[in-house]
């Protein structure tokens, strides 16, 4: 096995990660913009995903083959993991959209995916902030408050949401189409949050 340092191995895949994260959520958003054209753009998020899904691997793959790593390997794998599940998420609620044959976007979904487009904007921002993360202690600190802020407001939309759906939709079958993608775009943010906690807790760990 080698030893390698955080710049030689880890950094740059979570960056790459990140890049596909912030394009598969950008595309979700012009998709949701752009509903006539969702059709030929919704399989490109299932491209992206599977990018993300070979980088994913490559992390797993350098994490089984070093011995000494420079976070800790439980902290390594939940950010590999979590990162990637954000898009799996966003391709999911795509593709749920797609198969449900969906005619247009509802307002609020469109609400959710804003908010879930600033928490990736800002995970994309700490991910590179991590590469030097004790110069960047408080800028990253910072933005985990944000993170956190931005899946508070993402339950509220979707709380909201809900309500609404439920006082206007008198068809069951679109109501349930429309419940399950909402909440696959908040579980997403979710997952942001979970980031932003994992990253604090490597800082508090090395500072």
């Amino acid at each position: 096995m080698k030893i390698l340092s955080i710049k030689e191995t880890f950094s740059d895949q979570f960056e790459e990660l990140a890049e596909k994260i912030q394009e598969g959520t950008n595309l979700l958003l012009e998709i949701l913009d752009h509903y006539e054209h969702a059709e030929e753009k919704i399989p490109k998020l299932k491209d992206i995903e599977r990018e993300a899904d070979v980088i994913t691997h490559r992390v797993y793959n350098k994490l089984h083959k070093t011995f000494i790593t420079p976070l800790d390997r439980e902290d390594i794998y939940a950010l590999a993991n979590k990162l990637d599940s954000i898009l799996d998420l966003v391709e999911e609620a795509g593709a749920k959209m797609s198969l449900y044959k969906i005619k247009g976007p509802i307002p609020e979904i469109k609400e959710l995916a804003q908010i879930l487009g600033k928490a990736v904007f800002l995970i994309r921002k700490i991910i590179y902030d991590m590469r030097h993360h004790s110069k960047n202690f408080k800028t990253i600190m910072d933005t985990c408050v944000e993170i956190n802020t931005l899946e508070n407001e993402g339950d509220q939309i979707l709380r909201k949401s809900m309500v609404q759906l439920f006082e206007r939709e008198d068809d069951v079958i679109e109501l349930v189409k429309w419940k399950e993608i909402l909440e696959l775009v908040e579980e997403a943010t979710d997952i942001c949050e979970d980031i932003s906690n994992v990253i604090e807790g490597i800082l508090l760990k090395h500072g």
